[in-house]
């Protein structure tokens, strides 16, 4: 019998496909700095990290010469082009509605991601979606972010259960390295990557509809 016990979702490319509008804010913001940036080095260095991280790995991949407080004022720049755009879209991915509400009879709920705490509240919002998640580990709460373990370490704790009795959904490598780095069981899914990148999950799935309870039984 599968000792799992709760369930913990990254956000950003499991939930909602918003790793092109991220992307989108992020050339935005800092081609006005005179820098392109490719999806391909999106995709290959900057995804999974916070917005946070995907700045302080800019500065050192390009080698800017910008301090702390103007990351800050980055990251203020990028959040408002982001917002704008996901207040007027549907972003969440097909299934996501209906997976949460089915896993909502069977465990408890939570939220283990980078993106900011007020960017996932209002998708959840507009979705209808918030009464079934009990809680939320944003860009912030934790010192480390993934691929660090701290995010899942704090959700276990919030969960009140040990990581062991978790299993975390994530659909890049870094998220992979942060739920197993807790000791929690991880599912990959396809949403971003292929399966042969996803190779660290315990099982790999193709959409939502495949997340189901039988499946984390057998974990």
């Amino acid at each position: 019998m599968s000792s799992i016990q709760a369930v913990v979702f990254d956000f950003d490319g499991v939930l909602a496909d918003t790793e092109q509008l991220h992307l989108a804010a992020y050339q935005e913001i800092i081609s006005a700095r005179g820098i392109t940036l490719t999806r391909d080095e999106y995709y290959a260095h900057y995804l999974g990290y916070n917005d946070e991280g995907v700045f302080q790995r800019m500065r050192e991949a390009h080698g800017l010469t910008i301090g702390d407080d103007e990351i800050a004022v980055l990251i203020a720049e990028k959040t408002e082009v982001f917002d704008r755009v996901v207040e007027k879209t549907d972003v969440l991915y097909a299934g996501a509605a209906s997976c949460i509400e089915r896993l909502a009879s069977d465990y408890p709920l939570g939220i283990a991601s980078g993106a900011l705490r007020h960017e996932i509240e209002m998708v959840l919002r507009r979705a209808r979606l918030a009464q079934y998640i009990r809680f939320i580990v944003a860009s912030g709460d934790t010192t480390e972010s993934k691929p660090a373990p701290d995010p899942y370490i704090r959700a276990a704790q919030l969960h009140a259960f040990h990581p062991s009795e978790c299993v975390a959904i994530e659909d890049s490598r870094w998220g992979i390295v942060s739920a197993k780095g807790a000791g929690m069981k991880c599912v990959g899914i396809t949403n971003t990557y292929p399966a042969s990148e996803l190779t660290g999950a315990d099982a790999i799935i193709g959409t939502l509809h495949d997340f189901t309870t039988e499946l984390i039984q057998q974990l």
